[in-house]
């Protein structure tokens, strides 16, 4: 959900859908499938992997778990062919959106997507028509704990780190896509817990709905997306303006 903070504000509107246990765990399954099938099982050899466990392992996910979706992605165990997905579209207002998902089946997953987008008044593009408006980076996050802002800034820099935004209870600290990984060990040294590490989009301008009706319309959309078993990350260029957002609280 980078780029737009308020956002945080308004989470309880949608279906809270990672916060289910089984939604999230097989996210998170997905991805450690696919991290271990691009670089091997050997975490210390993979840090795409590594960021995968940490994260999975954040959300007490059961080892378990996490070693199956290891094993299925190394070819030691039997498991479907999956790849990596990402869908361009529009949402009310004008909003960018990239869809992650990840399908072991492309055609049953376009076609899904097409239908879930028409059916809530979005509207599906071309590959690269939206994605230039977002950039790629590593995105940590950390609870607040007692940093301010100064104090945030200057240990993201220090660590190699490029940003550091604010977002309710947590600081979130960007990097370059191929200095995350070494930016969370900086941080770890330093003796802070990572909530979580992962590769994001970030959009490079964002649109403020300002409007209640267009707001609701597309967080139904953003729900309908989110709620679907292939997405994996959902990301948008919207804030919402603070009357609307007295509204919706």
């Amino acid at each position: 959900m980078a780029g737009h903070n308020k956002w945080s504000k308004v989470k309880h509107i949608k279906a809270v859908v990672d916060a289910k246990k089984g939604k999230a765990f097989s996210k998170f399954s997905k991805e450690l499938t696919l991290a271990s099938k691009a670089g091997g099982s050997n975490p210390e050899l993979n840090a795409r992997l590594r960021s995968a466990i940490l994260n999975a392992r954040a959300q007490n996910m059961p080892m378990d778990n996490i070693e199956r979706a290891i094993k299925k992605g190394a070819g030691e165990l039997e498991g479907d062919s999956l790849e990596e997905i990402v869908y361009e579209g529009y949402g009310q207002g004008g909003v960018a959106m990239l869809v992650e998902v990840v399908s072991d089946n492309r055609n049953r997953t376009a076609s899904d997507m097409r239908l879930i987008m028409s059916k809530n008044g979005g509207t599906f593009a071309d590959a690269g028509s939206v994605s230039y408006l977002f950039q790629r980076k590593g995105e940590i996050r950390l609870d607040k704990g007692s940093l301010n802002e100064d104090a945030a800034m200057e240990l993201a820099l220090e660590s190699g780190a490029d940003d550091v935004q604010e977002d309710e209870a947590e600081w979130i600290i960007y990097s370059a896509v191929d200095q995350l990984f070494n930016v969370g060990q900086a941080l770890q040294a330093r003796r802070l817990t990572l909530k979580s590490q992962q590769l994001t989009y970030l959009p490079s301008t964002t649109v403020t709905l300002t409007d209640l009706d267009t707001t609701k319309a597309f967080l139904k959309l953003y729900e309908a997306l989110d709620d679907y078993d292939d997405t994996q990350h959902i990301h948008a260029n919207f804030e919402i303006s603070d009357e609307v957002l007295a509204h919706l609280s």
